[in-house]
């Protein structure tokens, strides 16, 4: 059951990484080009918003069900020290749901923002921060190697 849920959450960041750059790209857009935020604008959000608490569910599932993480927990001072352990124990985790609260608050602000420039400014500048927060914090040598 782990490994299956371990590769939902790898397929699943692709998806996030993919739909929030296209949700940003298309914000950038929309705001340099003064253009009325249509629904497509709307879905393209909302499509980053729920791949992204997928992503998160997924994550908390594997962090609380992980024996990897469950060894961890009784020792945190190894962990800090060890740059591998605390990226998978502490860093990927924290960091990553601060990405999400980040990317959900964007998504409630333009939902209260009446003008079509303010919407898409507030999806450029939340799914930017919760893209890069998410980057900077996967575990590349997993991903690459």
């Amino acid at each position: 059951m782990e490994n299956i849920i371990k590769q939902a959450h790898s397929g699943v960041a692709y998806l996030v990484l993919i739909f929030l750059f296209i949700a940003i790209v298309n914000a950038i857009i929309g705001l340099s080009s003064k253009k009325q935020f249509t629904e497509k604008d709307r879905k393209l959000g909302l499509v980053a918003l729920i791949f992204s608490h997928i992503q998160l569910l997924l994550g908390l599932i594997l962090y609380f069900t992980s024996p990897m993480v469950q060894t961890l927990s009784g020792n945190m001072g190894e962990v800090m020290k060890n740059s591998t352990l605390r990226l998978y124990g502490v860093e990927h985790p924290l960091i990553n749901i601060i990405a999400i609260v980040l990317i959900t608050i964007g998504w409630s602000k333009h939902k209260k923002a009446t003008t079509s420039e303010e919407k898409f400014k507030k999806f450029a500048i939340f799914y930017t921060l919760g893209l890069i927060l998410i980057l900077s914090r996967l575990p590349w040598s997993a991903w690459l190697g």
